[in-house]
């Protein structure tokens, strides 16, 4: 326990010089948090810096400016990484933002290691009733919420729907269970030799193997209530489904899966466009790439397949939360733009011009109507806004900060075929149970 502290001790001596070095300013002093007009400043800091989400947030933080003449946001970004490094820096400095994005599945640990504020004195009991229950559920510590949601992404299937009709499947039917999605697949497999003219389906793609394991369980790791006395890591169900994925490159054949690969990787080029991939996995957001790489492609858009019948669309989903860092220079001022940027007008603009899953749910259900999108934008979307209902997030439980490091490493050695899946999947049971006691 002497050495913990030692080490403790240690870091937080690190940030604070880290802190310093960094040239950051006192913004919690009487005198720089008004303006000269007398207004409160909102520090905001983010990561939307690109060419096309930079101006939509400035705008956005433009609005609320403009809403009310007691506030002044400022908005900072910081390049993706970076910001959080800042942010912790900032806060041991005793000068953080007032509000910051952060990943929404690290909430809880972020409110358990008094990073992020306490923000139920702020919300009444239907608050989160504005959000999707699974995202509002992500950023609670002892029942409290430590960052509001704002924005989500869930996973669906896209389809060829010429190479449906070419191939005798109906175009209006896409798979519904995992043991269709292979006969469709082999059905819209064209084979030239040893190559493909045209790949029906492969499943790591767009996705990694924990979507799979989602989707099947109908769950995640710690079961419903994201509790660590259950830890499924190690089970049967996923056993056979790490050898079910596994199968299909054997299948396949290592070449053809890393010469697609790498045709996905460029994007512009991804096989999907040209017709030579005829089902892939992707986030709603792939959208915009069909729309332009491949306006004239006939697609259609489904939940992911059900493992077996009535198991359940279960498909995956991340996303983001705006947070008041402990420390904050005026909490009340911070809250008043996390409601108004969590809100329905700035929600539902944010989802139309960027094409991105809100947490609002009237928002989203807004969006997927908007005449802004093409009719099959409004497909994509609306697709995106019924899936949500099957969507699962993978929050961090705080016994369990980090636990996907101790499972992916071992899933890789399976794949590399150097462990089998019952081995592979009991390490890494064994390896997050110790994790977990190790912060009991």
């Amino acid at each position: 326990m002497k050495n913990s502290f030692k080490v403790i001790v240690l870091f937080l001596c690190s940030i604070l010089i880290l802190s310093g070095c960094a040239g950051f300013q006192t913004s919690n002093s009487d005198e720089g948090n008004t303006n000269e007009d007398g207004k409160t400043v909102v520090d905001f800091w983010s990561f939307w810096g690109s060419e096309l989400r930079r101006p939509i947030i400035d705008k956005i933080v433009a609005d609320f400016n403009a809403s009310q003449d007691e506030i002044e946001v400022k908005h900072t970004y910081s390049p993706w990484g970076d910001i959080w490094t800042k942010e912790l820096a900032a806060i041991a400095a005793g000068n953080p933002p007032d509000v910051v994005i952060n990943d929404i599945n690290a909430t809880a640990i972020r409110g358990q290691e008094n990073q992020a504020m306490n923000l139920s004195e702020f919300y009444d009991d239907s608050f989160s009733e504005k959000f999707y229950p699974e995202l509002w559920n992500a950023t609670l510590y002892e029942g409290d919420s430590y960052g509001i949601p704002f924005n989500t992404d869930t996973r669906v299937l896209y389809y060829n729907k010429d190479a449906f009709e070419e191939v005798g499947l109906d175009p209006e039917d896409p798979p519904e269970t995992w043991e269709e999605l292979e006969e469709y697949a082999a059905k819209l497999d064209v084979k030239n030799g040893e190559s493909y003219d045209r790949l029906g389906f492969y499943p790591l793609w767009g996705v990694g193997y924990d979507v799979w394991l989602l989707n099947a369980n109908g769950e995640n790791y710690f079961g419903a209530d994201n509790n660590v006395d259950t830890v499924n890591v190690n089970t049967e169900t996923n056993v056979e489904v790490l050898n079910w994925l596994k199968s299909w490159r054997d299948r396949i054949g290592e070449d053809v899966v890393n010469s697609y690969q790498a045709q996905i990787d460029s994007q512009q080029g991804n096989p999907f466009f040209s017709g030579d991939l005829a089902m892939l996995v992707q986030q709603p957001t792939f959208y915009t790439q069909i729309r332009d790489y491949a306006e004239d492609l006939n697609f259609g858009v489904a939940q992911l397949p059900e493992y077996e019948p009535g198991n359940g669309h279960t498909s995956w989903g991340g996303g983001f939360v705006a947070e008041i860092p402990e420390g904050s220079s005026d909490p009340e001022a911070a809250w008043a733009f996390i409601e108004y940027l969590t809100g329905p007008e700035a929600q539902e603009y944010w989802a139309v011009q960027n094409f991105d899953n809100v947490a609002n749910i009237e928002a989203a259900e807004a969006a997927a109507q908007s005449d802004e999108f093409t009719e099959e934008g409004q497909m994509v979307y609306q697709m995106a806004v019924d899936s949500m209902e099957n969507t699962l997030l993978t929050p961090a439980p705080v016994e369990a900060p980090g636990f996907y490091n101790y499972i992916n490493p071992k899933v890789d050695e399976f794949f590399l075929g150097s462990l089998t899946a019952e081995e592979a999947l009991a390490q890494a049971q064994a390896d997050v149970e110790a994790l977990i006691e190790s912060n009991q």
